[in-house]
């Protein structure tokens, strides 16, 4: 396939869920069509999408069938399998291609690739047995993090060691083996930034944003981050080395690597209203190897997540509120603790209020803040 692709060549999205939804959206504004790979039936990004394969990951047959509908191919999420990605490489461009995928899908190797970018994480070590975990945690410290090295997310698959009594059942509780210890961080904040880089190697960082959590899956995103710029930029720099990253800074100030992502992003949802080429635009674009306009934003702006059904109740309010930009995934099921949509709220650039100004902007969505 020749690239740039053509308006009305197909991407395949491997993955049915929101950034799935989204990226497909950004597509059509683009001039191509999408064609979703997933297991679940009248997933979000089946609904706007021009066709679906309904199949399960491994499904080597179908994956096949898919390559051969599409032209390019990407994936919305890690935890689809590497070697089916390799099964469609083999057929269409990948992009990203299987051997990033498998980097951020494996902790030990994420840990690896960030420390020989020369990206700072905190100290950790690799378990694959109780005497491993001891010498680790003889090393690393109490408290630290037990956790897989595979499959976690939205804080599923870890469990936070405090005394060393608790380190047999830690490693007992948690699967698939091997795992990985990390030493604790006592953050002051969480931060991200979403990175963009074409198939000619030109890349582009969006603003450092903070991240706020409740119940260990994102809440609250605020664009800029409200910290020393210095420290903003730093962050930026440190992203481009690799992909999206999720920071954390310590209480000392220093800037630790949490994890990679080499698709689109929870905290860059902003984006989608904040600025002129959001996130998804810009991951499209690498894909289809388009020309990367740079991430930049042309107002300040928070994202709120609506998550399970007491979020997603509140829905007649949202859309009625002015000045919420609501965003709904379509998904059927309420379930607690799912990310159902989000909503955007804008303010002028270099303007973003505190904390009782956020409030005040969010309305209703504000008494749901812990």
């Amino acid at each position: 396939m020749n690239f740039p692709l053509p308006p009305n060549a197909t991407i395949g999205i491997v993955g049915g869920g929101q950034l799935g939804r989204m990226s497909a959206m950004a597509a059509a504004r683009l001039g191509y069509r999408c064609h979703i790979f997933t297991p679940e039936p009248d997933a979000p990004a089946s609904q706007v999408a021009s066709l679906t394969t309904l199949a399960d990951y491994d499904d080597n047959a179908a994956l096949i069938r898919f390559a051969e509908s599409v032209d390019v191919i990407t994936f919305e999420f890690e935890n689809v399998s590497a070697e089916g990605l390799d099964l469609l490489a083999e057929r269409r461009p990948v992009r990203p291609g299987p051997d990033i995928l498998r980097i951020s899908q494996d902790r030990i190797a994420e840990k690896t690739f960030l420390n020989a970018a020369g990206v700072r994480t905190a100290p950790w070590a690799p378990v694959e047995s109780i005497a491993q975990l001891q010498a680790a945690i003889a090393t690393i410290g109490l408290p630290a993090v037990l956790k897989t090295t595979r499959l976690g997310y939205d804080g599923k698959g870890q469990a936070l060691i405090r005394t060393a009594g608790e380190a047999e059942m830690a490693f007992a509780l948690l699967n698939p083996k091997p795992l990985i210890l990390e030493g604790f961080v006592d953050f002051a904040c969480e931060c991200s930034v979403i990175v963009a880089r074409g198939a000619d190697g030109a890349s582009t960082a969006f603003d450092t944003v903070e991240n706020r959590h409740r119940d260990h899956i994102l809440d609250l995103t605020l664009a800029p981050a409200p910290f020393d710029p210095d420290l903003r930029h730093e962050a930026q720099a440190m992203a481009l080395r690799v992909a999206a990253v999720e920071f954390f800074i310590d209480r000392d100030g220093r800037i630790l690597a949490n994890e990679i992502a080499p698709r689109p992003h929870n905290s860059g949802h902003w984006t989608i209203d904040a600025c002129p080429a959001s996130q998804f635009e810009l991951h499209i674009r690498a894909v289809a190897g388009l020309a990367l306009p740079q991430a930049v934003r042309h107002s300040d702006a928070v994202m709120k997540n609506l998550v399970g059904p007491a979020d997603i109740a509140l829905w007649p309010q949202i859309v009625a509120t002015q000045g919420l930009i609501p965003h709904h995934y379509g998904k059927t099921a309420a379930r607690e603790g799912r990310k159902l949509g989000h909503v955007n709220t804008l303010f002028p650039h270099g303007a973003l209020p505190g904390a009782f100004g956020i409030a005040a902007a969010l309305g209703v969505l504000a008494a749901d803040e812990p």
